[in-house]
């Protein structure tokens, strides 16, 4: 029977939670104190610590930095609330399994219980201690969140991963809508075959038939090779294409045709071939519009859109906002060999206020730059870039973009003050140029 100790000063709520957790079949005791958790800890042998991180003579951090020092391994759950979330993501840093937010919700902790208590193969701390090497795998940065509109989002990915269904994932650019394709991918029936991302926004329109069909030598100018195609590339497994409204009407249709009969025809070729995908894509626009000015075909949208998966901006997500920021910054000091501990107050106060037209993606961006320049062990203000520290007109005017209008009127604006530089006027509307690209197709500029 697994022992667990319980280090809480609430002590209603620390025996609510003892008995809850020994009718789930628990041996557990209890401590009030750093100190009289630590007399506990010498005395018996646990296999689990749930610490709350604000006690009477210190706090969880103290108590799990002690228990590193220990000649054997004790897995630790770190109790918080949203307030505290820093401090408690730190604690992982510092060797804690887990933590969990209150009011602790039961059935997440004893997920969690189970998951640590699984881990019973025997450690020394040394090796316990021992970071692993994720980084060759292309979720290794993917954050699941713990806001409702996450969990939500998530649970959906889930849900319709071990099916075959097509799925249509939308959002607006820059919130993460290729690696929500391959956690479906990953945990799906076809995870241990391709998995091929087109991006249709940046195919020339007279390469799209080859670039997802293929072509044989000679076909047309400068097919010196046969080339395979996307399509042939992830047989067997998933196909990903990302930005699927800017596909032409032509290509719209010669798609459609290899999704119905599941054959393609590589260009130059009479030849048929065979096709076992399946399809994921991605929007950031609304595809409804696009059919109703005839620019998008509805029997295609239909194929495409077997299940919908809407991904929440950054905003939306304010819950999760530090875990994305921690876990980009980590990241960041993996890329470029440094080690900073985290954010300053004042830098954080400042990244939670901006508006992140950009999401994911600009927020990535931006810890990045600031990784690169920090000195200290601490991101400053001093080191974040002036389009999230000064709030001018130029720095985020997206915020005002609500109604087709008024966002018309401020793309003219920026292409007009940038003299029609693409690159520039998108800097200044604080969106990416695939975006500004988009929009500018959209209001025909």
């Amino acid at each position: 029977m697994p022992y667990i100790l319980i280090v809480e000063d609430d002590v209603t709520f620390s025996l609510m939670l003892a008995t809850w957790l020994g009718k789930k079949g628990f041996r557990i005791s209890t401590a009030l104190s750093v100190a009289d958790a630590k007399l506990k800890i010498k005395g018996e042998r646990f296999d689990l610590v749930i610490s709350d991180l604000r006690l009477p003579d210190g706090d969880g951090i103290e108590l799990l930095q002690w228990k590193n020092e220990l000649p054997f391994m004790l897995p630790f759950i770190m109790m918080t609330n949203y307030a505290e979330i820093q401090t408690a993501v730190k604690s992982i840093k510092l060797g804690a399994s887990d933590y969990i937010e209150k009011p602790i919700n039961p059935t997440d902790l004893l997920v969690k219980i189970n998951d640590l208590l699984k881990e019973d193969t025997p450690k020394t701390a040394q090796t316990a201690k021992k970071p692993i090497d994720t980084s060759s795998s292309p979720l290794a940065n993917y954050v699941v969140g713990e806001s409702s509109e996450s969990i939500l989002m998530h649970e959906h990915a889930r849900l319709v991963a071990p099916t075959d269904m097509s799925v249509l994932i939308t959002g607006a650019s820059g919130t993460g809508k290729e690696y929500v394709a391959r956690y479906i991918h990953e945990h799906g029936k076809r995870k241990n075959k391709p998995f091929v991302a087109v991006d249709c926004g940046a195919i020339p329109r007279e390469l799209a038939a080859s670039e997802f069909f293929g072509h044989v030598k000679g076909s047309f100018t400068g097919a010196i090779e046969n080339k395979t195609g996307a399509f042939v590339a992830a047989d067997g497994g998933t196909i990903f294409l990302d930005e699927i409204g800017n596909l032409t009407y032509e290509i719209q249709v010669q798609l459609l045709r290899a999704l119905q009969e599941r054959k393609i025809k590589p260009v130059g070729s009479n030849k048929e071939i065979s096709i076992n995908v399946r399809l994921l894509s991605a929007t950031n626009e609304d595809l409804q519009k696009a059919i109703a000015k005839g620019d998008f075909r509805e029997d295609l949208y239909h194929r495409i859109n077997e299940f919908t998966l809407r991904i929440p901006g950054l905003r939306e997500r304010q819950k999760d906002f530090y875990l994305f920021a921690d876990s980009f910054l980590q990241q960041a000091n993996r890329e470029l060999q440094k080690e900073i501990i985290g954010f300053d107050t004042q830098a954080m106060r400042i990244l939670e206020d901006y508006s992140w037209p950009g999401n994911l993606r600009q927020l990535k961006n931006v810890i990045r730059y600031a990784t690169l320049l920090a000195t200290g062990p601490y991101i400053t203000p001093m080191e974040l870039p002036e389009e999230v520290t000064i709030p001018t007109k130029n720095s985020s005017p997206i915020i005002s973009l609500r109604n087709e209008d008024h966002e018309r009127e401020l793309i003219q604006q920026a292409l007009k003050e940038s003299d029609n530089n693409r690159t520039k006027a998108a800097k200044l509307l604080g969106i990416d140029r695939k975006t500004l690209y988009n929009k500018m197709k959209q209001y025909k500029l």
